[in-house]
Protein backbone atom coordinates (compact mmCIF):
# COMPACT_ATOMS: atom_id res chain seq x y z
CA UNK A 1 0.00 0.00 0.00
CA UNK A 2 1.22 3.46 -0.82
CA UNK A 3 -0.40 6.86 -0.39
CA UNK A 4 1.44 10.12 -0.85
CA UNK A 5 0.06 13.51 0.27
CA UNK A 6 0.45 15.71 3.37
CA UNK A 7 -1.48 14.71 6.56
CA UNK A 8 -4.34 16.88 7.81
CA UNK A 9 -6.71 17.06 10.78
CA UNK A 10 -10.22 15.56 10.46
CA UNK A 11 -13.37 17.64 11.19
CA UNK A 12 -16.95 16.43 10.67
CA UNK A 13 -19.04 17.27 7.60
CA UNK A 14 -22.56 18.71 7.39
CA UNK A 15 -25.67 16.62 6.69
CA UNK A 16 -27.71 16.89 3.50
CA UNK A 17 -31.38 17.80 3.26
CA UNK A 18 -33.95 16.87 0.62
CA UNK A 19 -37.09 18.67 -0.69
CA UNK A 20 -39.63 15.96 0.12
CA UNK A 21 -42.50 18.51 0.21
CA UNK A 22 -42.68 20.22 -3.19
CA UNK A 23 -45.57 21.30 -5.40
CA UNK A 24 -45.88 23.79 -8.24
CA UNK A 25 -47.69 24.79 -11.42
CA UNK A 26 -45.67 24.95 -14.63
CA UNK A 27 -45.44 28.58 -15.83
CA UNK A 28 -46.15 29.44 -19.48
CA UNK A 29 -42.47 30.17 -20.22
CA UNK A 30 -41.52 26.63 -19.19
CA UNK A 31 -43.94 24.88 -21.55
CA UNK A 32 -42.21 22.21 -23.63
CA UNK A 33 -39.31 21.61 -21.24
CA UNK A 34 -38.55 18.10 -19.99
CA UNK A 35 -39.72 17.29 -16.45
CA UNK A 36 -36.24 16.38 -15.20
CA UNK A 37 -34.72 19.55 -16.68
CA UNK A 38 -37.47 21.66 -15.10
CA UNK A 39 -36.86 20.15 -11.65
CA UNK A 40 -33.09 20.52 -11.94
CA UNK A 41 -33.67 24.26 -12.43
CA UNK A 42 -36.37 24.51 -9.76
CA UNK A 43 -34.41 22.51 -7.17
CA UNK A 44 -30.94 23.83 -7.86
CA UNK A 45 -29.40 22.34 -4.71
CA UNK A 46 -30.13 18.79 -5.82
CA UNK A 47 -28.38 16.68 -8.43
CA UNK A 48 -29.84 15.58 -11.74
CA UNK A 49 -29.19 11.92 -10.89
CA UNK A 50 -31.11 12.28 -7.61
CA UNK A 51 -34.08 13.93 -9.34
CA UNK A 52 -34.12 11.33 -12.15
CA UNK A 53 -34.06 8.53 -9.58
CA UNK A 54 -37.05 10.01 -7.76
CA UNK A 55 -39.02 10.39 -10.99
CA UNK A 56 -38.34 6.79 -12.02
CA UNK A 57 -39.29 5.62 -8.51
CA UNK A 58 -42.71 7.27 -8.85
CA UNK A 59 -42.04 9.97 -6.26
CA UNK A 60 -42.85 12.73 -8.79
CA UNK A 61 -46.27 13.10 -10.38
CA UNK A 62 -47.58 15.39 -13.10
CA UNK A 63 -51.33 16.01 -12.86
CA UNK A 64 -51.54 13.09 -10.40
CA UNK A 65 -49.93 10.69 -12.88
CA UNK A 66 -46.50 9.07 -12.70
CA UNK A 67 -44.42 9.91 -15.77
CA UNK A 68 -40.93 9.46 -17.20
CA UNK A 69 -38.07 11.93 -16.70
CA UNK A 70 -38.34 13.02 -20.35
CA UNK A 71 -42.04 13.97 -20.07
CA UNK A 72 -42.63 17.29 -21.88
CA UNK A 73 -44.48 19.77 -19.69
CA UNK A 74 -47.40 22.02 -20.59
CA UNK A 75 -48.29 25.37 -19.07
CA UNK A 76 -50.42 24.83 -15.97
CA UNK A 77 -49.30 21.22 -15.34
CA UNK A 78 -49.34 20.43 -11.62
CA UNK A 79 -46.11 18.86 -10.36
CA UNK A 80 -45.92 17.20 -6.95
CA UNK A 81 -43.04 15.42 -5.26
CA UNK A 82 -44.03 12.92 -2.58
CA UNK A 83 -41.45 10.70 -0.96
CA UNK A 84 -42.44 7.01 -1.24
CA UNK A 85 -42.22 5.12 2.01
CA UNK A 86 -39.46 2.86 0.71
CA UNK A 87 -37.24 5.84 -0.15
CA UNK A 88 -37.64 7.33 3.32
CA UNK A 89 -35.64 4.43 4.74
CA UNK A 90 -32.42 6.38 4.97
CA UNK A 91 -29.21 4.41 5.59
CA UNK A 92 -28.42 3.90 9.25
CA UNK A 93 -24.97 3.70 10.86
CA UNK A 94 -23.60 0.15 10.97
CA UNK A 95 -20.30 -1.08 12.36
CA UNK A 96 -18.80 -2.29 9.09
CA UNK A 97 -15.00 -2.65 8.94
CA UNK A 98 -13.27 -0.13 6.66
CA UNK A 99 -9.66 -0.53 5.53
CA UNK A 100 -8.26 3.00 5.26
CA UNK A 101 -5.40 3.66 2.84
CA UNK A 102 -5.30 7.43 3.34
CA UNK A 103 -7.34 10.06 5.18
CA UNK A 104 -7.29 13.80 5.84
CA UNK A 105 -9.86 16.53 6.50
CA UNK A 106 -11.12 16.54 2.90
CA UNK A 107 -10.90 12.99 1.56
CA UNK A 108 -10.82 9.33 2.50
CA UNK A 109 -9.31 6.53 0.39
CA UNK A 110 -10.17 2.94 1.28
CA UNK A 111 -9.52 -0.61 0.11
CA UNK A 112 -13.02 -1.99 -0.51
CA UNK A 113 -13.33 -5.76 -0.06
CA UNK A 114 -15.13 -7.90 -2.61
CA UNK A 115 -18.74 -8.56 -1.58
CA UNK A 116 -19.38 -5.11 -0.10
CA UNK A 117 -21.96 -2.92 -1.89
CA UNK A 118 -20.97 0.75 -2.03
CA UNK A 119 -24.36 2.40 -1.42
CA UNK A 120 -27.95 1.32 -0.66
CA UNK A 121 -30.02 -0.09 -3.50
CA UNK A 122 -32.42 -2.89 -4.32
CA UNK A 123 -31.63 -5.83 -2.05
CA UNK A 124 -29.00 -3.94 -0.06
CA UNK A 125 -30.49 -1.32 2.25
CA UNK A 126 -28.48 -1.35 5.46
CA UNK A 127 -25.37 -3.45 4.82
CA UNK A 128 -23.35 -1.18 2.55
CA UNK A 129 -20.17 0.86 2.67
CA UNK A 130 -22.31 3.98 3.21
CA UNK A 131 -23.67 2.46 6.44
CA UNK A 132 -20.12 1.90 7.63
CA UNK A 133 -19.11 5.44 6.69
CA UNK A 134 -22.04 6.89 8.64
CA UNK A 135 -21.01 4.81 11.67
CA UNK A 136 -17.46 6.11 11.44
CA UNK A 137 -18.12 9.78 10.60
CA UNK A 138 -21.75 10.57 11.43
CA UNK A 139 -22.30 12.75 8.35
CA UNK A 140 -20.80 13.12 4.90
CA UNK A 141 -21.51 15.73 2.18
CA UNK A 142 -23.91 15.45 -0.73
CA UNK A 143 -27.53 16.02 -1.70
CA UNK A 144 -28.39 12.34 -2.16
CA UNK A 145 -28.89 10.74 1.30
CA UNK A 146 -28.32 7.27 -0.16
CA UNK A 147 -24.85 8.21 -1.44
CA UNK A 148 -23.27 10.66 1.02
CA UNK A 149 -19.64 11.35 0.17
CA UNK A 150 -19.65 8.88 -2.72
CA UNK A 151 -17.63 10.14 -5.68
CA UNK A 152 -17.43 6.92 -7.72
CA UNK A 153 -18.23 3.28 -7.15
CA UNK A 154 -16.98 -0.25 -7.63
CA UNK A 155 -19.23 -3.21 -8.35
CA UNK A 156 -20.12 -5.35 -5.35
CA UNK A 157 -17.71 -8.13 -6.28
CA UNK A 158 -14.87 -5.87 -7.44
CA UNK A 159 -12.30 -5.11 -4.76
CA UNK A 160 -9.87 -2.25 -4.37
CA UNK A 161 -9.24 1.46 -4.13
CA UNK A 162 -12.19 3.81 -3.63
CA UNK A 163 -12.19 7.57 -2.92
CA UNK A 164 -14.77 9.25 -0.63
CA UNK A 165 -15.25 12.98 -0.11
CA UNK A 166 -15.53 14.28 3.46
CA UNK A 167 -16.24 17.91 2.56
CA UNK A 168 -18.71 19.42 0.10
CA UNK A 169 -15.93 21.29 -1.71
CA UNK A 170 -13.97 18.06 -2.14
CA UNK A 171 -17.09 16.26 -3.42
CA UNK A 172 -17.67 18.93 -6.04
CA UNK A 173 -14.01 18.98 -7.08
CA UNK A 174 -13.66 15.20 -7.38
CA UNK A 175 -16.95 14.84 -9.26
CA UNK A 176 -15.63 17.31 -11.83
CA UNK A 177 -12.26 15.54 -11.97
CA UNK A 178 -13.92 12.21 -12.73
CA UNK A 179 -16.17 13.81 -15.34
CA UNK A 180 -13.19 15.48 -17.02
CA UNK A 181 -11.13 12.25 -16.95
CA UNK A 182 -8.48 13.69 -14.69
CA UNK A 183 -8.32 10.63 -12.42
CA UNK A 184 -5.83 7.85 -13.13
CA UNK A 185 -7.23 4.36 -12.44
CA UNK A 186 -5.37 1.06 -12.74
CA UNK A 187 -6.94 -2.39 -12.33
CA UNK A 188 -5.68 -5.96 -12.35
CA UNK A 189 -7.73 -8.94 -13.49
CA UNK A 190 -7.48 -12.64 -14.11
CA UNK A 191 -9.14 -13.37 -17.44
CA UNK A 192 -10.42 -16.48 -19.12
CA UNK A 193 -8.13 -16.87 -22.12
CA UNK A 194 -6.21 -13.82 -23.41
CA UNK A 195 -7.32 -10.58 -25.10
CA UNK A 196 -5.40 -11.61 -28.22
CA UNK A 197 -2.41 -9.29 -28.08
CA UNK A 198 0.17 -8.74 -25.33
CA UNK A 199 -1.06 -5.15 -25.00
CA UNK A 200 -3.47 -2.83 -26.70
CA UNK A 201 -6.14 -0.16 -26.52
CA UNK A 202 -9.83 -0.71 -27.17
CA UNK A 203 -12.17 2.14 -28.05
CA UNK A 204 -15.74 0.86 -28.23
CA UNK A 205 -18.94 2.63 -27.10
CA UNK A 206 -20.85 1.11 -24.20
CA UNK A 207 -24.57 1.29 -23.45
CA UNK A 208 -27.43 -0.71 -21.98
CA UNK A 209 -27.90 -4.13 -23.58
CA UNK A 210 -30.91 -3.90 -25.96
CA UNK A 211 -32.51 -7.09 -24.62
CA UNK A 212 -30.91 -8.03 -21.29
CA UNK A 213 -31.38 -4.77 -19.42
CA UNK A 214 -29.28 -5.79 -16.41
CA UNK A 215 -26.25 -5.93 -18.71
CA UNK A 216 -24.17 -3.37 -20.56
CA UNK A 217 -22.82 -4.03 -24.05
CA UNK A 218 -20.59 -2.69 -26.81
CA UNK A 219 -22.98 -0.91 -29.18
CA UNK A 220 -22.54 0.12 -32.79
CA UNK A 221 -24.84 3.11 -32.28
CA UNK A 222 -26.12 4.96 -29.23
CA UNK A 223 -23.45 3.96 -26.75
CA UNK A 224 -21.16 6.27 -24.78
CA UNK A 225 -17.50 6.67 -25.69
CA UNK A 226 -15.32 4.23 -23.73
CA UNK A 227 -11.59 3.55 -23.94
CA UNK A 228 -9.59 0.85 -22.16
CA UNK A 229 -5.86 0.00 -22.29
CA UNK A 230 -4.52 -3.38 -21.26
CA UNK A 231 -1.21 -5.20 -20.86
CA UNK A 232 -0.79 -8.93 -20.30
CA UNK A 233 1.57 -9.45 -17.36
CA UNK A 234 1.38 -13.25 -17.17
CA UNK A 235 -0.13 -15.89 -19.44
CA UNK A 236 -1.10 -19.44 -18.47
CA UNK A 237 -2.95 -22.15 -20.42
CA UNK A 238 -6.53 -20.88 -20.58
CA UNK A 239 -5.94 -17.79 -18.43
CA UNK A 240 -4.08 -14.48 -18.30
CA UNK A 241 -3.23 -11.86 -15.70
CA UNK A 242 -3.63 -8.35 -17.07
CA UNK A 243 -3.10 -4.76 -15.99
CA UNK A 244 -5.84 -2.41 -17.19
CA UNK A 245 -5.93 1.38 -17.31
CA UNK A 246 -9.25 3.14 -17.76
CA UNK A 247 -9.43 6.30 -19.82
CA UNK A 248 -13.18 6.53 -19.15
CA UNK A 249 -15.41 5.19 -16.39
CA UNK A 250 -18.48 3.57 -17.92
CA UNK A 251 -20.62 1.07 -16.02
CA UNK A 252 -19.04 -2.42 -16.20
CA UNK A 253 -16.47 -1.04 -18.67
CA UNK A 254 -13.65 -3.50 -18.03
CA UNK A 255 -16.01 -6.45 -17.84
CA UNK A 256 -17.73 -5.50 -21.12
CA UNK A 257 -14.58 -4.60 -23.05
CA UNK A 258 -12.62 -7.69 -22.03
CA UNK A 259 -15.59 -9.93 -22.83
CA UNK A 260 -15.86 -8.29 -26.27
CA UNK A 261 -12.25 -9.38 -26.89
CA UNK A 262 -13.12 -12.99 -26.08
CA UNK A 263 -11.43 -12.85 -22.68
CA UNK A 264 -14.05 -12.17 -19.98
CA UNK A 265 -13.02 -11.60 -16.38
CA UNK A 266 -12.80 -14.99 -14.70
CA UNK A 267 -15.74 -15.54 -12.36
CA UNK A 268 -17.92 -12.97 -14.13
CA UNK A 269 -21.05 -14.99 -14.89
CA UNK A 270 -22.88 -11.96 -16.32
CA UNK A 271 -20.41 -11.53 -19.17
CA UNK A 272 -19.39 -15.10 -19.96
CA UNK A 273 -16.64 -15.68 -17.40
CA UNK A 274 -18.43 -18.19 -15.17
CA UNK A 275 -16.08 -20.77 -13.71
CA UNK A 276 -16.27 -22.82 -10.51
CA UNK A 277 -12.57 -23.01 -9.70
CA UNK A 278 -9.11 -22.26 -11.04
CA UNK A 279 -6.15 -24.49 -10.17
CA UNK A 280 -8.17 -26.01 -7.34
CA UNK A 281 -9.13 -22.63 -5.84
CA UNK A 282 -12.90 -21.88 -5.69
CA UNK A 283 -13.91 -18.78 -7.69
CA UNK A 284 -16.69 -16.95 -5.86
CA UNK A 285 -16.63 -13.59 -7.65
CA UNK A 286 -15.29 -11.77 -10.71
CA UNK A 287 -11.51 -11.64 -10.30
CA UNK A 288 -11.16 -7.89 -10.79
CA UNK A 289 -9.28 -5.54 -8.47
CA UNK A 290 -8.89 -1.74 -8.50
CA UNK A 291 -5.19 -1.58 -7.69
CA UNK A 292 -4.36 2.12 -7.83
CA UNK A 293 -5.78 5.60 -8.19
CA UNK A 294 -4.04 8.92 -8.75
CA UNK A 295 -5.52 12.41 -8.60
CA UNK A 296 -4.83 16.00 -7.62
CA UNK A 297 -5.78 16.74 -4.01
CA UNK A 298 -8.81 19.12 -3.94
CA UNK A 299 -7.21 21.40 -1.33
CA UNK A 300 -3.42 21.10 -1.49
CA UNK A 301 -3.04 20.68 -5.26
CA UNK A 302 -0.57 17.85 -4.70
CA UNK A 303 -0.79 14.50 -6.47
CA UNK A 304 -2.29 11.73 -4.33
CA UNK A 305 -1.44 8.17 -5.35
CA UNK A 306 -2.97 5.26 -3.46
CA UNK A 307 -2.51 1.56 -4.11
CA UNK A 308 -4.12 -1.56 -2.64
CA UNK A 309 -2.46 -4.98 -2.70
CA UNK A 310 -3.90 -7.81 -4.73
CA UNK A 311 -6.46 -9.63 -2.53
CA UNK A 312 -5.81 -13.11 -1.19
CA UNK A 313 -8.08 -15.01 -3.60
CA UNK A 314 -6.41 -13.53 -6.69
CA UNK A 315 -2.91 -14.00 -5.25
CA UNK A 316 -3.60 -17.63 -4.44
CA UNK A 317 -4.93 -18.37 -7.93
CA UNK A 318 -1.98 -16.62 -9.62
CA UNK A 319 0.50 -18.53 -7.45
CA UNK A 320 -1.18 -21.87 -8.18
CA UNK A 321 -1.16 -21.18 -11.93
CA UNK A 322 2.51 -20.16 -11.77
CA UNK A 323 3.44 -23.34 -9.90
CA UNK A 324 1.42 -25.50 -12.27
CA UNK A 325 3.16 -23.96 -15.26
CA UNK A 326 6.60 -24.51 -13.74
CA UNK A 327 5.83 -28.19 -13.17
CA UNK A 328 4.83 -28.60 -16.77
Amino acid sequence: MNCVTPPQSVPSASAASLPWDYSCRVPRESAGIRLDHFLVQALADHSRSEISRLIRAGAVQVNEQTVKPGQRLRAGDHITLILPEQLSELPQPRDIPISVLYEDQAILVIDKPAGLVVHPGEGHRQDTLVNGLLYRYGHLPGNDPLRPGIVHRLDKDTSGVLVIAKKQSALKYLNAAFKNREIGKTYHAILLRSPGRPEGRLVAPIGRHPVKRQKMAVLETGGRYAATRWKVLRAWPGFSFVEIDLETGRTHQIRVHMASLGAPVAGDALYGGKIREIAGVPVKRQLLHASAISFTHPETGRIVTCTAPLPADMRQIADRLDNSQKKN
